[in-house]
């Protein structure tokens, strides 16, 4: 019997969200010039650009078109729920204004509406009420609270549960989305990231309030599988900052919802988060904002060694993949060990390749100075 559930929590949603997200790629990639939504380089100059031909961006709408289908079909229609499509719908806006509009949304005016939209999912009840302790036990977050009466109802504010759940959501959607810069570089990872959600729900088979984890896990990983036939090289459509906002967002309310896996989903996500903090921490000690985009990601890097996108996106894969299967096999203490490990590891790989991109564009002496 659990099988059968499993079966219908996870292929049908999936199947679903597939469904909808290759047939609505299809209506955006014809639709893009009329939209406005095409992004050429040649006019679009920035560091982090790499594509070199004009293509449609507009891949919120499609992974909130079938996020959408999925979460009215097979979703419990709750305040959550509700929450999290409002949120998500937040972020397609913006994201579409993004793309179709010359004259780019500031990142400040992004993180703005990213913190909106994690807002509104933690107004309904969302939050990360404990982590775990390495020593053993659990560190409890949800002691203190703030209540006040509204509407004569009494509404209360978990001050550190809910702060913490609104930092993880934002860094999320940034971290998430800063992996995205080569042909089906993103979708991948996020399949991956989603399934995992799903396996470790499946473990409680028999808890109930498992089943919604399963279900949204399957949708976002639907979504972007049928995403992903679209933006595979040579892309016929980027995700925009709707589709990578989505993507961080949706794996960020997973954690949440199946019961604070956020150790779980930091190692799957290993190596876009340790990307992330190489980068800002970058950009900081060079005094620029940790926001604006540049030509400093581990992608860049590999771009400028002479990897291929299709060899790139396969990298982010397979690693996601292996730390999957390493999240699905370990216990709590072992999780943390693997955190460390894997920062270590991929903090020293993107230090060598940060000082190699400095020295190789650098003339050897002799070469190519005026006497």
């Amino acid at each position: 019997m659990p099988e059968l559930t499993f079966s219908y929590s996870f292929w049908a949603p999936f199947l679903v969200a597939a469904g909808v997200a290759a047939a609505v790629g299809a209506v955006v990639i014809r639709q893009g010039a009329g939209w406005g939504i095409i992004d050429d380089p040649k006019k679009h100059k920035h560091p982090k650009v790499v594509h070199d031909k004009a293509v449609p961006r507009g891949g919120g709408v499609v992974i909130f078109a079938a996020f959408l289908a999925g979460a009215v079909i097979f979703l419990p229609k709750t305040q959550q729920t509700a929450g999290v499509v409002l949120g998500s719908l937040m972020l397609v806006i913006t994201g579409f204004l993004d793309d179709k509009f010359e004259e780019k949304i500031s990142p400040y005016w992004r993180l703005g509406i990213n913190a909106l939209a994690a807002g509104t999912v933690i107004a309904t009840g969302v939050g990360i009420s404990f982590i775990t302790n390495p020593a053993g036990g659990v560190f409890d977050l949800g002691q203190f609270q703030w209540c006040m009466q509204i509407l004569g109802n009494t509404r209360c504010l978990w001050v550190v549960a809910d702060l913490f759940a609104l930092v993880w959501l934002l860094w999320m959607q940034n971290i998430v989305g800063w992996s995205s810069g080569v042909d089906g570089q993103l979708p991948g990872f996020v399949i991956i990231a989603a399934i995992t959600m799903a396996l470790l729900g499946m473990r409680f088979g028999t808890d109930t309030l498992q089943w919604p984890v399963i279900t949204l896990a399957a949708i976002t990983a639907g979504a972007y599988a049928g995403f992903l036939p679209w933006n595979w090289f040579p892309q016929k459509m980027m995700p925009g900052y709707g589709g990578k906002s989505l993507a961080g967002f949706l794996l960020g309310i997973l954690a949440i919802w199946s019961g604070a896996k956020v150790g779980a989903m930091m190692i799957v996500l290993g190596l876009p988060f340790i990307d992330a903090v190489m980068v800002i921490t970058k950009r900081i000690r060079e005094g620029r904002s940790p926001v604006w985009g540049g030509h400093e990601h581990l992608h860049h890097y590999l771009l400028d060694m002479g990897w291929s996108k299709r060899k790139i996106a396969i990298l982010y894969w397979a690693t996601s993949l292996a730390l999957s299967i390493l999240a699905l096999r370990l216990k709590a203490p072992s999780k943390y060990f693997t955190m460390a490990t894997v920062a270590l590891i991929a903090g020293g790989v993107i230090l060598w390749l940060q000082n190699w991109s400095i020295y190789s564009k650098q003339p050897a002496p002799g070469n190519g100075s005026k006497t």
